[in-house]
């Protein structure tokens, strides 16, 4: 079996840039990256551009002694089929790239291996499926389906990610042979600067950085993780609450506000462990400004953001329909700016009431600036079933975010046109205040009675002789696990003060 690996390296990259040259285990990023891949003797050729930017990185590699190919600098398909013009159809093709050091030639081995043995004309390694690390990737093909991807292919989707085009015209399959080792919620890419400090200590505490073993990298890997390692997809029914990180928030906050450091320290860990999504608003105080100044500093894409529109302080009753788009346009434009976003993910109404005020001018500004590519979904944040009836409507919004705890019985009547609802269309619902903004846990007589409670210790004993029942006498466990298990509710958006809340 004729294999190469092409290693796919540019400088010019956005989050991090030059992260290719940065030295890691006394050599630059994408030769040990190159070294790692042929250590067991497979081929590997450095594909990079022709432009002015990538001298360095083409002088330095081939000082390491690797082969170097430059081609295009925006059609990356065309490069790599190009680094090959000269080897025979049947080759199989092994796509890495240099911002994963990780993968060394024996998964290689084994992955071409597995490949040559399966009727697929696309195997991937990585993923959830895969048991590994995020950046402990690559992918194999022959050369024949890269060439009819290259002659063939027109989107520039295509162009720049090389593989879509062949995953759509042939047959695929995913590696799985280290499945049982439950590591897809690490990260090992190298994407901004703390990816790059963590996988400069992982093999700074490796003897032989080239020739290390998968195992040995996993194990270092493993071992010097700053965040908790939870189950793969375990997170995913959290939302973060950022009202908290933005402004002293909670009837049982008692440490106030996050100073800047461990809101930061919230936010990373919380996505490190596979929370999707932040909910912000632009009444929240700094909140926004704290989540944008983490999302600028490398960690753009790996988590998305819900916001809610702030306009209600600014537009009276009988304000005008002109002044009521300016209102809208501004706080959009603030929570963009905030985020250090140029598109919005999800803006809902903070206030359903705004779907029918002022002649219906709010949502139909909003809907004019997802038109416009300014904002990507709509939502409404609601009170009380009869917001939550009426919101279900109205077609396009396809987030709902409403107040939801094992105490309320509000909704029960809503369920059933609620799942309806979401058969017919994309719809996601949030619960939020599934903790009563913590109440449910403190056993602080004067907060419960200031919530119309008289006689809580009726409710406390029985909140506790189901958590002793249901959730082994954990209350906040019991209220959570309980809105979770919903089915027509998403994601259950909690706020934190503390990492050990979180």
């Amino acid at each position: 079996m004729t294999r190469v690996a092409l290693l796919q390296a540019r400088t010019n990259s956005a989050r991090l840039p030059a992260k290719v040259l940065l030295p890691l285990a006394g050599m630059p990023l994408a030769a040990l990256a190159a070294r790692r891949a042929g250590n067991t003797g497979i081929p590997v050729i450095v594909a990079t551009s022709a432009a002015p930017s990538d001298d360095e990185l083409a002088r330095v590699s081939r000082e390491y002694r690797l082969e170097v190919f430059r081609g295009s600098l925006d059609d990356t398909l065309g490069r790599m089929a190009a680094a090959l013009r000269d080897w025979p159809d049947e080759t199989v093709v092994i796509r890495l790239t240099a911002d994963n050091p990780v993968p060394d030639g024996a998964l290689l081995d084994a992955l071409t291996e597995d490949f040559a043995a399966r009727d697929v004309d696309y195997l991937l390694c990585g993923g959830a499926e895969s048991g590994l690390p995020y950046g402990v990737s690559a992918e194999v093909f022959r050369l024949e389906l890269l060439r009819a991807a290259a002659a063939q292919a027109t989107e520039r989707y295509d162009r720049e990610h090389v593989t879509p085009w062949i995953r759509r015209h042939g047959t695929t399959g995913v590696f799985v042979r280290y499945a049982d080792r439950g590591l897809s919620a690490l990260r090992c890419t190298i994407d901004c600067r703390d990816d790059y400090e963590l996988m400069a200590r992982v093999f700074g505490a490796l003897a032989e950085p080239v020739t290390a073993s998968l195992n040995e990298v996993l194990d270092a890997l493993r071992a010097h993780w700053p965040y908790p390692v939870v189950p793969a997809l375990t997170a995913r029914k959290l939302v973060l609450g950022t009202a908290q990180l933005g402004m002293p928030y909670g009837v049982a906050n008692t440490t106030g506000m996050p100073d800047a450091g461990t809101a930061a320290r919230l936010l990373k860990t919380a996505i490190a462990s596979g929370v999707e999504w932040l909910d912000t608003a632009r009444a929240y105080g700094a909140s926004e400004q704290v989540i944008g100044s983490v999302l600028n500093d490398g960690w753009q894409g790996r988590a998305r953001v819900i916001t809610k529109l702030g306009i209600a302080a600014d537009c009276a009753a009988d304000a005008p329909v002109a002044q009521v788009r300016a209102c809208v346009d501004a706080s959009v434009f603030r929570s963009a700016a905030a985020l250090g976003q140029a598109r919005l993910d999800v803006v809902m109404l903070h206030r359903a009431q705004h779907l029918t005020a002022w002649d219906g001018a709010v949502p139909q500004r909003l809907r004019e600036l997802v038109t416009e590519g300014s904002i990507g979904q709509l939502g409404v944040s609601v009170q009380d079933p009869s917001e939550l009836l009426a919101a279900l409507d109205i077609a396009d919004l396809e987030f709902i975010q409403l107040p939801f705890n094992l105490l309320d019985w509000r909704w029960d009547a809503c369920v059933e046109p609620l799942r309806m609802a979401r058969r017919d269309r994309p719809l996601t619902v949030h619960a939020r205040s599934t903790l009563l903004q913590g109440l449910l846990v403190s056993r602080d007589r004067s907060l419960w009675t200031a919530a119309h409670c008289d006689a809580p210790e009726a409710v406390w004993a029985w909140l506790e002789s189901a958590a002793t029942r249901f959730s082994h006498g954990n209350v906040a466990a019991l209220a959570l696990t309980y809105a979770a298990s919903m089915d027509w509710i998403d994601s259950v958006v909690v706020g934190v003060e503390l990492a050990e809340q979180l």
